[in-house]
């Protein structure tokens, strides 16, 4: 078994602060650290840390930021042969801030993840082939995006789409793709409707099933996790923790989430694994960094079972 990520790579440059700044403000940080980071890095290197084999498919720039970031993937065991190195480019960065309650803003700078289109993606088709499921968000380019849940889908592989940044429209990737993992504010985004709750969540889930998808996970934070599939339908709640930083959480529950079920687990089984993998990672700050071991997800889930 392996899972293919198809996604962008950011250094994060963090910060944090007591709370995050009004418009025009200026306010005193502290904790300024590197981390590496990027959606589909950060999902990889979830699927990696889980014990399944992951491949990732990117770009970084011609910079120090891309030798850290792709021998950090390489240290989880992620195999970063399809992860392509852009002269005169910079890689791509994300500046985080995370205020004291462990909530975050985030400012992108594609910088080489703009580089991923469609005609990279067709160009390792058969890394996608030769997977059991295939990631995507959209740190990168749509085109890609659409590349890799098409490749995916035409070679009968389990097609992952995470809606993040958000944005308002993806109709064609919803009907090329198995599963949709979108939290409340790309919900909201890709539906027009306030997603604010597990009923709104619910709401939600089914414009997105009426629009063309076939399985979708609405991710709520702290309240857990809507599913509307075709298996199952219900809410897996979240496990109750003591949040430090949420940079990569759902990212750490993407990971998690396909790993199982390429396992072959049930649906709640899988989600219930991506909420303890996830709770897991908000008890500790950054992104890669916060990402825990299988063994630590399957301890902890024994602790909650016991």
């Amino acid at each position: 078994m392996s899972i293919c990520v198809v996604g962008s790579l950011n250094m994060d440059l963090i910060v944090r602060a007591a709370r995050f700044p009004q418009p025009g403000e200026t306010i005193h940080g502290r904790d300024f650290s590197t981390a590496c980071g990027g959606k589909g890095a950060n999902q990889a290197y979830a699927v990696a840390r889980m014990g399944q084999p992951a491949r990732m498919i990117g770009c970084v720039g011609d910079d120090a930021f891309a030798d850290a970031m792709t021998a950090n993937l390489q240290r989880a065991g992620v195999d970063t042969s399809g992860v392509l190195r852009k002269a005169g480019v910079s890689s791509g960065i994300a500046v985080i801030t995370v205020d004291d309650s462990g909530q975050n803003e985030i400012v992108l700078a594609a910088g080489a993840n703009a580089r991923v289109d469609a005609a990279m993606v067709q160009s390792m088709a058969a890394v996608i082939q030769s997977s059991d499921a295939v990631i995507a968000q959209l740190e990168t380019t749509p085109e890609a995006t659409e590349a890799a849940m098409r490749l995916a889908r035409e070679a009968g592989k389990i097609s992952i789409f995470n809606p993040a940044p958000g944005a308002p429209q993806h109709d064609e990737l919803l009907v090329l793709c198995d599963w949709i993992i979108p939290n409340e504010t790309e919900a909201g985004l890709l539906t027009g409707m306030t997603v604010d709750g597990i009923e709104a969540a619910a709401q939600a889930a089914g414009a997105l099933k009426a629009r063309g998808a076939r399985n979708v996970l609405v991710t709520l934070g702290s309240n857990g996790v809507w599913v509307d599939a075709a298996a199952w339908q219900g809410h897996v709640p979240a496990f109750p923790v003591m949040p430090v930083d949420t940079v990569a959480a759902g990212d750490t529950f993407i990971g998690a989430f396909a790993s199982r079920l390429v396992e072959g687990a049930s649906v709640q089984d899988a989600v219930r694994f991506g909420n303890a993998a996830a709770a897991i990672a908000v008890t500790r700050a950054g992104a890669q960094p916060s990402i825990p071991s299988r063994a630590e997800v399957d301890a902890f889930l024994q602790k909650q079972n016991a």
